[in-house]
């Protein structure tokens, strides 16, 4: 009986002793925070891209919009309204175009503006148009973040807007 009490008491400083598997169970604690860096990583660089993409189209709409208006606009009077839906369909097409991790990008508006600076300029007033997208991007990954936060990511709007002098048609 003597034994069997003594063997009762080394037997727990052994397994203590046992480092054994210590390096699974130190992979185990740490994955779960690696899949979560490895998300937020994708997620921020895929924001940054769909952003990017966002603003290039935006640019291209800008210019030629600067291109088909008439220099003459301000002196003759006149809008660039007529062109939001144009305006829409080159923003769309700079989106749509090849996204290796999926778009998730809404533009809601499209919106074109005409502002005449006055001033003693070589072609009288100088025309300037800008085009101003509201955009909306979702996080395709959210899901993932709910395992440290009960709340999801949800989505991100923000107003791209470029601006281009007119040189006319």
């Amino acid at each position: 009986m003597r034994w069997f009490r003594a063997y009762r008491l080394r037997a727990p400083r052994r397994i203590w002793r046992n480092d054994e598997g210590a390096q699974l169970v130190e992979f185990a604690l740490v994955l779960p925070l690696m899949l979560i860096l490895f998300a937020a990583i994708i997620e921020s660089g895929r924001m940054f891209l769909a952003y990017q993409t966002v603003i290039g189209g935006v640019r291209d709409a800008s210019r030629y919009l600067a291109r088909i208006t008439p220099r003459s606009i301000c002196e003759t009077g006149g809008s660039v309204d007529g062109q939001a839906e144009t305006l829409a369909n080159i923003v769309g097409n700079a989106i749509t175009g090849g996204s290796v991790l999926g778009s998730g990008i809404t533009v809601t508006t499209v919106e074109p503006s005409l502002d005449c600076i006055e001033g003693s300029y070589r072609f009288g007033d100088a025309p300037i148009v800008e085009v101003a997208a509201n955009v909306t991007i979702t996080f395709p990954f959210a899901g993932l973040f709910t395992l440290i936060t009960p709340s999801t990511l949800g989505t991100v709007t923000t107003t791209i807007a470029d601006q281009n002098r007119v040189f006319g048609s």
